[in-house]
């Protein structure tokens, strides 16, 4: 059998491609493809465990002839010790993408991402301020390997100096982090999965909602609201949850799709509701006299848009702090003197007085609490009362209370 001669510089530039693919050999297993199209591989062949083997060492002259020659011995000496150079190759790919892909913010953004297609877009916007604010900028140059249990204690106990709930929701969004990480196999496991959030963050005390109910203040904060000069959206929504207790969120971000003027009818998803059980009905609300007013007065400014309160760029639905801003700036923020009230207190307002204006007892407590989308904790009376159909109580309810607001009016 010949000696195989050793390629040289000259020869590989001088070989012109052929009909056919053709093969300059430089031994050991190494040798140049001549494709037909004059592009020119490098390829090593070689035997491991009885099975012929070929890869590739990408193109002359991008990979030179000394640098061809180079990585062929060091997969000779892989395979001299049993191992194969692809799959080693392979892994040192794979977990070169994995220790890349686990840098935190990159981890983060993933799991960010894939958040956003399950939860609303206003608790995904939250979360993305959280991290962006609170978070990334603690981690920002570590891998999510790196990170410690310390770390972590240091940002919740800073936070929670300022804000308790941020504090909190920064210890749960980093447990459902990791949980991803750990799955993504991007770190091997949930720091904090042996942590207990409440020895980390103590317990602060409940305070209900502020809610106006002395009737003089009350007339106040009727006056201030239908007299605003704010902005439409805002007077507007302010005068809607003052004769329909709505949850800030829904309030806020309600659509035109959701308004039934021949059927004085407000329709708002189940799903877009607090309680998303499916098994429930969506929300219904009669829509009073003075609401389809002030609907009215409203579309005019909104009603070729898909939300009936606009932000301030008149294209997206009302932001829902601007309406609380909008009740500080009227004087509404004294809790010590029965002043202050933000949008959820509204509904705070409305148990109250109803209960205590309704001295006949015209409306049963189920209507009264059916008004503001409370359900029956019990899962057995919910399986009996979850399908009734309260609309004809609640058009004298909302009646009731709408006369009432107009009567402080007027």
């Amino acid at each position: 059998m010949g000696t195989i001669e050793l390629l040289q510089d000259i020869q590989i530039k001088k070989a012109k491609p052929k009909e056919k693919e053709y093969f300059l050999n430089d031994g050991g297993g190494l040798r140049l493809s001549i494709k037909p199209n004059g592009s020119k591989i490098w390829e090593f062949r070689y035997t491991l465990n009885s099975q012929r083997k070929k890869t590739s060492f990408k193109t002359y002259p991008t990979v030179t002839l000394k640098e061809a020659r180079t990585k062929k011995q060091e997969y000779q000496t892989l395979i001299n010790s049993g191992i194969d150079p692809i799959s080693n190759a392979k892994q040192i790919k794979e977990e070169n993408t994995i220790d890349i892909n686990g840098m935190f913010l990159t981890v983060a953004t993933e799991w960010l991402n894939k958040e956003s297609e399950r939860t609303k877009e206003s608790t995904h916007k939250n979360k993305l301020r959280v991290f962006t604010k609170d978070i990334n900028p603690f981690f920002k140059d570590k891998h999510i390997k790196e990170i410690e249990v310390k770390d972590i204690v240091r940002i919740i106990e800073l936070k929670q100096l300022q804000a308790h709930e941020v504090a909190a929701d920064i210890f749960t969004h980093l447990d459902n982090l990791f949980r991803y990480a750990v799955l993504r196999n991007y770190c091997d496991r949930n720091i904090l999965a042996d942590i207990r959030k409440s020895d980390i963050i103590k317990s602060k005390p409940v305070k209900h909602f502020s809610k106006i109910t002395d009737t003089n203040i009350l007339k106040e904060l009727v006056a201030s609201i239908y007299n605003y000069n704010g902005g439409h959206s805002l007077r507007n929504a302010l005068k809607l949850v003052l004769h329909i207790p709505l949850r800030a969120e829904n309030l806020c971000n309600l659509r035109w799709a959701y308004i039934d003027y021949d059927k004085k009818l407000l329709t708002i998803p189940r799903e877009l509701m607090k309680i998303k059980d499916l098994n429930f009905d969506d929300f219904k609300m009669p829509l009073i006299d003075e609401v389809i007013d002030i609907l009215k007065e409203q579309q005019i400014f909104s009603g070729h848009q898909e939300w009936i309160f606009l932000g301030t760029n008149n294209r997206d639905p009302i932001n829902n702090e601007s309406p609380n801003r909008a009740l500080q700036r009227m004087g509404f923020n004294d809790d010590k003197k029965g002043r202050k009230i933000r949008l959820h207190g509204f509904r705070g307002t409305f148990r109250s007085l109803v209960e205590t204006l309704d001295i006949d007892s015209k409306f049963s407590f189920e209507v009264k609490e059916r008004a503001l989308d409370h359900q029956e904790k019990s899962k057995v009376v919910r399986a009996y009362s979850n399908k009734s159909d309260y609309i004809n109580q609640l058009i004298p309810l909302m009646k009731f209370w709408s006369n009432y607001i107009l009567s402080l009016r007027d």
